[in-house]
């Protein structure tokens, strides 16, 4: 009877002790976007598997437990186009999964400038990207990361905010009023999956992080992109893993709903890169990593 009571009581208990563990939520400019402070405030609209309707962008905060935690972190940028975010599937699972790994995970709601009726640019989702890595790596010891060892991760459009972010200037603001912008937003480290061409120059500069690259053939656009990337980071002579299956067409997202044992296991591909450069090891330097 007691066991009951406690139950019933427990029902009645406020959702916020239950939230307890709920991943943490920053904007990434608390005043709201440099241009468009009034939009801050405007809500986000979600449904089923996506999240659109960003005014006002923000990371969401995954971080491992202390007993795995290795110090390396990544920021993740789901797909959609453009025209929302694959925020679940390409976002929360991805950010679970790196977690596993001992991996610090920082989901990003960057803004969306295909959406219908969107006041948004392509530049504006480069400066999401930048200003995510800016933030993490500006609160890394807040975090417990290393902030050499600070990566990004992009699906579909998410890979391309990935390359907007990367393979442009990324040093640190030295006369920035804010001290966030003062930091590097260069990745130390890649991973696009299956990315759009948005953001890739005609050559790469010398000092892009490495990469891994993964797509399926049967994804033409997509195959052509991480292909054309793939040589162009043979004539930048930085480091690139390319990873292209037969079959398994776009969006599979982490793999496990896929039928195709190669699509489904993906992921260990990536883990097994990670490891070889010494990404989840914190006992190596961290000049070894670049």
């Amino acid at each position: 009877m007691k066991f009951k009571c406690s139950f019933i009581a427990a029902l009645f208990l406020p959702a916020t002790i239950f939230a307890a563990d709920a991943p943490q939520t920053i904007s990434l400019w608390p005043n709201g976007a440099p241009g468009f402070e009034s939009r801050k405030d405007i809500p986000e609209q979600a449904a089923s598997y996506w999240v659109k309707n960003i005014n006002n962008p923000s990371l969401t905060v995954f971080l491992p437990s202390k007993e795995k935690a290795n110090g390396a972190a990544v920021v993740i940028c789901p797909g959609g186009g453009f025209r929302e975010l694959v925020f679940g599937a390409e976002g929360v699972e991805p950010a679970k999964y790196f977690n596993n790994l001992g991996v610090a995970a920082f989901v990003l709601k960057y803004r969306l400038f295909r959406e219908t009726n969107s006041v948004f640019t392509a530049d504006n989702a480069r400066e999401d990207g930048m200003r995510a890595m800016r933030l993490v790596r500006s609160r890394a010891a807040e975090w417990g990361v290393d902030t050499n060892r600070i990566g990004m991760v992009g699906y579909s459009a998410g890979g391309e905010v990935v390359s907007l972010t990367t393979f442009g200037a990324t040093a640190g603001l030295t006369n920035a009023p804010d001290a966030i912008d003062q930091s590097s937003a260069r990745p130390d480290f890649i991973a696009e999956i299956y990315p759009g061409p948005l953001g890739v120059p005609a050559v790469l500069p010398p000092n892009v992080p490495p990469a891994f690259l993964l797509c399926a053939d049967d994804d033409r656009f997509h195959a052509v992109v991480v292909t054309g990337l793939l040589e162009k980071y043979r004539t930048a002579k930085v480091p690139a893993e390319l990873h292209l299956y037969a079959k398994g067409g776009h969006g599979f997202n982490q793999g496990q709903r896929s039928k195709l044992a190669t699509i489904h296991d993906w992921p260990q591909r990536l883990t097994d890169w990670l490891a070889d450069n010494n990404i989840l090891d914190p006992a190596v330097p961290a000049k070894n990593v670049k």
